[in-house]
């Protein structure tokens, strides 16, 4: 069981496309998905086609008991193999240390949930605020999303040692980030340029496999579906990086708790 979160120190790098992405190669091999959204903005959440949910990730933090977040999943657009926690905006007042357990609370939440999913996706916010350590406190792989720019890729130096910090202190199950440079146009002269100090700096913490920036992307969002059923040569394309993307995070054999 993989839970993988995904995170980024910049707003609009393209964060939540990679979660869909990620969810949506996993939805192809016919794998059970839960896509758990903690980004108040709700982006995943609205992509995934979930409107107006009994309950949201904001109930489930208030509430924060062993396992109460099963009271909570729904079905996506996508169909009963794509289930989601849906965010709200009020998640945003989670955001803030909240007692000696704070961090924890998402962990303690979801229970043996995740033992029903082959794979577990969680769009953090932007920040590396409390929702984000919630995150990374329940993760076992964290995925750097960053465009290949100055201060995008600043801030992805930030969030891989907030990421050493935590598996280091409280979650040894958490593997070490990777950075996966998203919204990439090899033409630009600027982008090539970032690539290559991005990889002279983090070396094979990078993935090698980039996302190139495409329209398709955008469409099969607004269309609520999953980039994989996009009929487009694009859709074809980026379908081949996300799997890769997954391919990347290998498969691994771990206790819960």
């Amino acid at each position: 069981m993989r839970i993988v979160a995904v995170l980024s120190m910049k707003g609009g790098v393209g964060k939540t496309t990679v979660a869909l992405g990620l969810a949506s190669a996993a939805w192809k091999r016919g794998e059970r998905v839960l896509v758990i959204d903690l980004d108040p903005q709700g982006n995943a959440t609205m992509g995934l086609g979930v409107e107006n949910p009994p309950f949201t990730m904001n109930d489930v933090l208030v509430d924060s008991q062993p396992g109460i977040a099963s009271q909570a999943v729904v079905d996506s657009a996508w169909g009963n193999r794509v289930q989601v926690l849906a965010a709200d905006h009020t998640l945003e007042h989670r955001n803030t240390m909240e007692g000696p357990l704070s961090s924890q609370r998402l962990r303690i939440a979801l229970g043996n949930l995740p033992r029903q999913f082959d794979l577990v996706v969680i769009d953090c916010p932007p920040s590396l605020g409390e929702m984000t350590r919630n995150a990374l406190h329940t993760a076992t792989d964290a995925l750097v999303v960053t465009e290949p720019a100055y201060f995008a890729l600043s801030g992805a130096q930030k969030a891989v040692e907030a990421v050493d910090v935590i598996r280091m202190a409280s979650n040894p199950g958490l593997d070490p980030a990777r950075i996966l440079l998203n919204r990439v146009r090899p033409t630009v002269a600027e982008h090539r340029n970032r690539i290559k100090e991005s990889r002279d700096a983090f070396g094979p913490v990078v993935l090698d496999v980039e996302v190139p920036e495409r329209n398709a992307i955008t469409q099969a969002e607004a269309a609520g579906m999953p980039i994989h059923a996009w009929d487009s040569p694009a859709g074809v394309e980026l379908s081949h990086v996300f799997d890769q993307v997954l391919d990347s995070i290998a498969p691994r054999k771990r206790m819960w708790g």
